[in-house]
């Protein structure tokens, strides 16, 4: 695996959990750039999962085992702890199966399924970058249509991850993703000084922009504008990171080491730190910042070891059966 991809994805945990610390900054405003981060990720999963090897039951078997158990065990303790709440029977399945207490769960489950199919079919075509291209445009044209005869524009609401249009974004993000592994090396160790140029302007166009479109009434009209320049950033910051492969070897250690742990546990980080945040926001800042930071990060560890040791004795146990 390109090492940009370590990268990229502790970037996406750093970025997404900032965007909940409103309560712990000193100006909220900082505590921005969750859904850059979403993209990120669902852009990251399109690019890992591309090399598609396996029948739907098992490839879609294996996205559930590395998902679900995280998910069962943090649910379970919390719900234990009084940090979650369900009152029926009904209400604890929706919170272990679906849709979960958690957006990119429910998100990622439904989209693995259309992404294996377009995948699948992409692969008895020779020029699968075309398809992938083609399918591109049909999201977003679907998506275009939608926003002009369905959506509600009165307001500015485009990002929020909890409406079901987000899940065309997201789509976009996973074949975008495929779309940089099917390239191949041609965007790796090619990098140019003005691909982070463009990135840095364009990332600030996405703040500037979705700030006129949330405060300026008129302006939400034209909102899914925001998302189209997320989406370009999103390709900028992918062309950028693996523009400089070779570098990251060069990097200290430290940051190495950091950049692959937190790579390794972005999904439990993402898990852990809804019912952490407000618990320990203990103090003013910088204080708090320390303890809600270091809770989260030792709690995924923690979460992170537990899931993939219990997941392995499970998997160790079927495969005795099967003997």
């Amino acid at each position: 695996m390109f090492q940009f991809i370590v990268y990229l994805r502790a970037i996406c945990a750093v970025v997404i959990t900032n965007a909940h610390y409103e309560n712990i900054y000193p100006v909220s405003i900082i505590a921005n750039g969750g859904l850059l981060g979403d993209v990120l990720f669902f852009a990251i999963s399109g690019y890992c999962l591309y090399n598609i090897k396996t029948d739907f039951i098992r490839w879609y078997g294996k996205r559930i085992l590395r998902i679900y158990p995280a998910v069962w065990i943090i649910t379970a303790i919390y719900l234990l702890l009084g940090f979650y709440h369900a009152e029926s029977a009904a209400a604890v399945g929706r919170l272990m199966i679906y849709p979960t207490y958690y957006h990119f769960v429910a998100s990622i489950m439904v989209l693995y399924i259309i992404y294996y199919v377009l995948i699948v079919i992409s692969k008895k075509y020779e020029n699968r970058t075309r398809l992938l291209e083609i399918y591109m445009l049909a999201v977003a044209v679907l998506y275009t249509v939608l926003y002009i005869f369905v959506y509600d524009r009165s307001y500015y609401h485009i990002d929020s991850v909890y409406e079901p249009m987000i899940r065309f974004l997201f789509l976009e993000s996973m074949l975008l993703g495929a779309w940089f592994r099917e390239k191949g090396k041609e965007f790796t160790e090619k990098g140019h000084w003005y691909d982070w140029g463009a990135a840095a302007v364009c990332f600030i166009v996405y703040f500037v922009s979705k700030l006129i479109f949330s405060r300026v009434e008129a302006a939400a009209q034209y909102q899914i504008i925001n998302q189209a320049v997320l989406f370009i950033l999103l390709f900028l910051l992918f062309k950028a990171f693996a523009g400089i492969e070779q570098y990251y070897q060069k990097l200290p250690k430290i940051f190495q080491l950091l950049a692959r742990n937190i790579s390794a546990i972005t999904l439990e980080i993402y898990l852990v730190q809804y019912a952490l945040i407000p618990r320990l926001n203990i103090g003013g800042f910088p204080l708090n910042f320390i303890f809600v930071t270091g809770g989260i990060w030792i709690s995924a560890m923690a979460l992170h070891y537990v899931s993939d040791t219990l997941t392995a004795v499970a998997v160790k146990a079927v495969n005795r059966k099967e003997r």
